[in-house]
Order: structure tokens, then C-alpha cells, then sequence
């Protein structure tokens, strides 16, 4: 028994030490401009992967293609990558102003531009923890390209099996293959992939675009075509980091753009005097508590809320959700639209307009929802939001009365939907800790037939390298670790500067954390990369909203 969990021991230390390293030499790497990411550059990015075996990524450390990996990565980068040899990680350099047209992933907010056959550039406007989950999962994608390679490849000469020849007909062929081009295509891809005719059957379709049906075809192609090139000439794919994204990054540029145009608004609005109450959370959950009742009164009429929201969260009913925006926008609230590359919209909600409140409060709070931020945008976003206010010369300090995050996160004690309350955040990989008194409670859930469980959060330095051995150290250790996000620390850290450091707001701030699980990394076929919520997260993202509004309204 002891050996066996000295031995556990042992791979939870290995794979912490290849976080580290994958670190260090992602910063070294940003610091130098550029790098190779399968030459001898990118070895230690590469050999760390192979250590930590996330759970995201599968597979990749065996000769089988990770299907389901791949996908999730694809999700994430920018349409098109896999045609590129150059990909050129930039600031916001003006390309918005270009003809170059804009390419969103599927999964992330972030702005990327097709510069030419070659070259994808990817805007970074959410700091470094928006680098890091770039470049695992292009270290990630390129690995598997080299399984490709390795299945194809005959000889040196540069000679490919019959099945390669097939692939390559299907993916040149002009306009779309029919059902039987299809699945011989298909046929011959899962024979070098390793991988049965049903398993690439079934995740074909979830690769697909309206532009492109055939897309897991033609990702496996050029995957295998480049790193074909890479070891027959010598031709290797490269990543580049501007100047200007060097230069600029950690001086909050665009943090600072975003929380002034925020004061401006409420200056605009009369509201820097009111009570202010701050919540992390999506854009649709606080709007549709406080409005979907009265909105959709005559479409649900004996609806209990639960199902009200469920519907709102189903993509066919666009015109409910609008129908619930218009009248949310008549009573009291108002839109900012992200313009400073952040991609954190942000509503702000006047409650003096809401039935019954003006009548209960001499001073009726105003709340702002700002939308999720990525890793250690958090910090950024959070620490400008809450400096004083300056104009003509004088300082205003916001009225800060609470601060609120709520969000997904990964659970090592239950299952997808389950709700967790921290009482503290640890940052992996630092001795950095961050207790505090949480306003929310597991008691204030016992009603609502939910699973809640409480403990200490740890806040990783990226959801895509997390792997089992080190999860299981942190759940079984006396640190009581319950759960894994990725912003829970760097919003702590602000709030402590801005009310124990600064004082620009006041000492006495409420602080609410709540999260709901959206996997459990300790699980096969649980983790991220099995695919979404759906209307399960429903409940949980309600239920967590409705606690907050009720103590921020009561």
C-alpha cells in the first residue's frame, strides 16, 4: 500500500515538474520571438506533454490519432490553421481595419486573420494565460501530425502508403464529395489512423462547418502533408511573436481601455454614486432573472422559471431571447459592447427600474455583469475595474459594495452540474493562497435540489494540461481541493490590492464565489473534451444567479 502511493506520489511530482517546465519555456520562447515548434526548440514543450498525458488531449501519447482531442483543439484555433506553416501571434495591431476578414474559433473569443496561403495571425488581447492555451494546443496538433506522417510515410524519398494517395484525391477534388466519395475517403483516413470506420464516422460531422463539410478530411490532410514536408525538406511550421505583443504585454493596455469606458458609462448614467455591485458571470443569466418573468409572461403562463430558462438556452428560440433583451434594455438596462480587444461585454442593470425595488431601497443599487474573463485576464480586467475613477483632475472611488464570480469549473468530488463553494483559492505552481469569507453558503442552496459541495479552489494555470496524477494529489491532500478554474486567484488578487492595498474600495466588500461543474477531469469520458453541458448547466447557472441577485437585492 505504501509503495503504491509513494509511487503516485512520484508521477503527481513528475507532472508538476513538466507544468513548470512547460512554462518556463513558453515565456523563454516569447521572449526569443519565434520558435520551431517540432525542431529542437519546441523539444521540451513536446517532451513536457508527453510526461503530463492531459486528459484533454487523450491519447497523444500513444501511435493512435486522438480524435476527440483534435477536436476540442479545433474548436479553439482559428478555421484554416492546419493550412498554415506561419502562425504569427500578434497585439491588436489594426487589422480590424484591413481587408483581412476576421476568423472567430468556435470556442474562443479571439479575433484571428488569414494574411495569405501561409500565414495565420491570432490577436492576443487576454494576456498570458491566451498564449499559453495557444501554444499547447498547437503543440498538441502538430504532435499528432507527426503520427500522420509516421503512418504514411513509406521512405525517405518521400513515398506515402495507397491510402494516403486516397485521401489526397478526396480532399483536392473540386466541390462536394458525394455519400460514396465520402466514405471510401473516410475508409482509407481510419486505416492510417488507427481508428475504425464507425469511430471517424461519428465525429466527421462534428468537425464541420457551413463552408465545409468535408473539414476532418482536409485536417487530417494537411496535418499529414506539412509534417510530411517538415521531415522529407526539411520545411518546418513556425511560430512567431510580434514586437508589439512583446512590448506590450502586462501593461494592462487593453484592461485599462475597457474599465474606463465601464466609468465613463456609469459618469454618463448618474451612477457613480449608487451602490455598485460587480458580477463575473455569462450575458444571458443575471438579464433573463430579472426580466424573463415579465417578458415572457403571456408565452409562459403556468411555466415554472427552471423551464422559462431552458428554453431561453435553446438555440431555436433566438426570438424569445430577443423578445427578453428589448425589454431589459426599456427597464433599466444598458449594453457595452466590448471596443477595446478584451472581448468582455459587460451589462449594467439600473434596479431602481425594476418592480417594487424603489420603493424598498433609499439608494437602489446598480449592477454590473461583466462577462467571463481567460486566466489571468482576470486579474487585468478586475484590478482596472476597480481603481478610482479619474476626471478633470479629481478622483472618484466607486461605491464597491460586492463582488460576485460565478462560472464553470472542473469537479474532483461529484459530476457535471454539481455546484461548488470555495472558501479559498490556491495558485498552482506559486505558494500563492488566498482565503476569504464567501457570502454564498452551502446551507443557502439545501432547497434547491442541487449537489453542493465546499472547500478550497485551485486555479490552474490552464484547463488543457491537467492530468490526473496531480488532480488526485490536490483532492486526497490536506489542501481539500474540490475543484479547477482558471480566473478564481487573479480575481482575489485584485479584490485584496483594491481593498486591503489601495483602498480605493472599502475594506468591508462582499465577495461571492459559486461554481457549477462542467466536468470531472478524474473521469473518463467526463472530461472537457467529451463535449458541452447542454440544458444541464441550466439549472445550476440559474440557481447560482438567483442567490446572488437575492443577496444583492434583499
Amino acid at each position: 500500500m505504501n509503495k503504491l502511493k509513494s509511487h503516485s506520489r512520484t508521477r503527481a511530482q513528475e507532472s508538476s515538474g513538466a507544468i513548470e517546465r512547460l512554462y518556463i519555456t513558453m515565456r523563454h520562447l516569447f521572449n526569443r520571438g519565434y520558435y520551431k515548434p517540432m525542431g529542437v526548440s519546441g523539444e521540451t514543450l513536446r517532451e513536457a506533454l508527453f510526461i503530463l498525458r492531459p486528459e484533454i488531449y487523450g491519447s497523444i501519447a500513444e501511435e493512435k490519432i486522438e480524435l476527440q482531442g483534435l477536436l476540442y483543439v479545433m474548436d479553439r484555433l482559428p478555421y484554416g490553421i492546419e493550412e498554415c506553416r506561419f502562425v504569427n501571434l500578434t497585439s491588436d495591431e489594426g487589422y480590424k481595419n484591413s481587408h483581412f476578414k476576421v476568423i472567430i474559433p468556435e470556442k474562443r473569443r479571439r479575433n484571428c486573420y488569414r494574411i495569405d496561403s501561409e500565414q495565420m495571425n491570432i490577436e492576443i488581447t487576454r494576456g498570458r494565460s491566451e498564449i499559453y492555451d495557444i501554444l499547447t494546443h498547437l503543440t498538441f496538433l502538430y504532435i499528432e501530425s507527426h503520427k500522420i506522417m509516421k503512418q504514411v510515410l513509406i521512405n525517405e524519398k518521400g513515398d506515402v502508403i495507397r491510402d494516403w494517395k486516397k485521401l489526397e484525391e478526396a480532399v483536392l477534388k473540386e466541390g462536394t464529395l458525394t455519400q460514396n466519395e465520402k466514405e471510401t475517403a473516410l475508409t482509407h483516413t481510419a486505416n492510417f489512423l488507427g481508428r475504425t470506420f464507425e469511430e471517424v464516422s461519428e465525429i466527421y460531422p462534428q468537425f464541420a462547418v457551413p463552408e465545409d463539410e468535408d473539414r476532418f478530411l482536409s485536417i487530417i490532410y494537411y496535418l499529414g502533408k506539412y509534417a510530411i514536408e517538415e521531415i522529407i525538406d526539411d520545411n518546418k511550421r513556425i511560430i512567431t511573436f510580434s514586437p508589439v505583443l512583446r512590448e506590450r504585454l502586462g501593461h494592462h493596455i487593453h484592461g485599462e481601455r475597457w474599465a474606463l469606458k465601464i466609468k465613463q458609462t456609469l459618469d454618463e448614467k448618474g451612477f457613480l454614486s449608487r451602490p455598485l455591485h460587480i458580477i463575473s458571470a455569462n450575458m444571458h443569466s443575471v438579464m433573463n432573472s430579472l426580466y424573463a418573468p415579465t417578458a415572457l409572461a403571456a408565452e409562459f403562463k403556468k411555466s415554472k422559471p427552471l423551464a422559462v430558462f431552458e428554453a431561453l438556452s435553446k438555440p431555436i428560440n433566438a426570438k424569445l431571447r430577443e423578445k427578453v433583451t428589448k425589454v431589459a434594455l426599456q427597464m433599466g438596462m444598458t449594453y457595452v459592447e466590448d471596443t477595446s480587444g478584451t472581448n468582455t461585454h459587460v451589462q449594467i442593470f439600473d434596479t431602481s427600474k425594476l418592480p417594487g425595488i424603489s420603493e424598498k431601497e433609499v439608494t437602489p443599487p446598480v449592477i454590473i455583469v461583466m462577462d467571463y474573463a481567460f486566466g489571468e485576464q482576470a486579474y487585468e480586467s478586475m484590478d482596472e475595474l476597480l481603481k478610482p475613477y479619474e476626471i478633470n483632475n479629481k478622483r472618484h472611488l466607486l461605491n464597491v459594495i460586492s463582488v460576485s464570480i460565478m462560472g464553470k469549473a472542473g469537479i474532483l468530488e461529484g459530476g457535471k452540474g454539481d455546484i461548488m463553494i470555495p472558501s479559498a483559492h490556491v495558485f498552482e505552481g506559486t505558494a500563492d493562497n488566498y482565503p476569504f469569507k464567501n457570502k454564498l453558503k452551502k446551507a443557502d442552496f439545501k432547497e434547491d435540489d442541487v449537489k453542493v459541495c465546499t472547500g478550497t479552489m485551485i486555479t490552474v494555470l490552464g484547463t488543457s494540461l491537467q492530468n490526473r496524477d496531480i488532480l488526485k494529489f490536490f483532492h486526497n491532500s490536506t489542501w481539500n481541493v474540490i475543484g479547477l478554474e482558471m480566473e478564481g486567484a487573479h480575481y482575489q488578487k485584485a479584490i485584496q490590492a483594491a481593498s486591503k492595498i489601495r483602498n480605493s474600495i472599502s475594506a468591508k466588500v462582499e465577495v461571492r464565489y459559486a461554481y457549477y461543474a462542467s466536468d470531472n477531469p478524474l473521469e473518463t469520458g467526463s472530461t472537457l473534451a467529451s463535449g458541452g453541458l447542454g440544458t444541464t448547466g441550466v439549472k445550476p447557472t440559474y440557481v447560482i444567479t438567483e442567490k446572488i441577485l437575492k443577496q444583492i437585492l434583499n
